[in-house]
């Protein structure tokens, strides 16, 4: 069965997108699933910001199949995983938890690269073309641990 990781930022236009296609550039797709969704309802069906769209190319990614969603409290029973960009976003995502088991399964990603500090991943949107640069670095550094712990199955699939 695939392990189903879920990325969350407030939108679902800048962070989460480039993380969704940062991941599934690094995973197998027979193995993971990716998705991303924001906190918020601001930006339901559409694409990812345009800022993002370019960060992702200019690395080899194409992030323009992907829509923005708004995360719902189903989301914990349809996903093993789910990783925020912020305290914000965590703060909003614990309070929709049905219960203690499902709370586990958020975590903040840049802990992937600061075990225990708790560092947000800067929201980029009101900043210039800079900000994208360094957010998809972080999103790239966290990423790959993700799934080289995914690949060694120290982040477990689900049963």
């Amino acid at each position: 069965m695939k392990t189903k990781v879920l990325m969350v930022c407030l939108g679902n236009i800048c962070r989460s997108p480039l993380a969704e296609g940062i991941l599934k550039s690094k995973v197998n797709p027979q193995k993971v699933y990716v998705e991303s969704a924001g906190t918020g309802d601001y930006h339901i069906d559409e694409l990812p910001d345009k800022r993002s769209v370019a960060i992702a190319k200019k690395n080899n990614l194409d992030i323009t199949d992907q829509r923005g969603r708004q995360f719902t409290a189903e989301d914990f029973e349809a996903f093993d995983h789910i990783y925020v960009m912020d305290n914000s976003n965590y703060e909003n995502v614990i309070a929709l938890a049905p219960n203690k088991e499902a709370e586990k399964k958020v975590k903040l990603i840049l802990n992937e690269i600061f075990p225990g500090e708790n560092v947000d991943v800067p929201d980029p949107y009101f900043g210039g073309d800079h900000g994208f640069e360094n957010v998809y670095q972080m999103l790239e550094e966290a990423c790959e641990n993700i799934a080289r712990k995914l690949k060694k199955g120290l982040i477990g699939e689900s049963n």
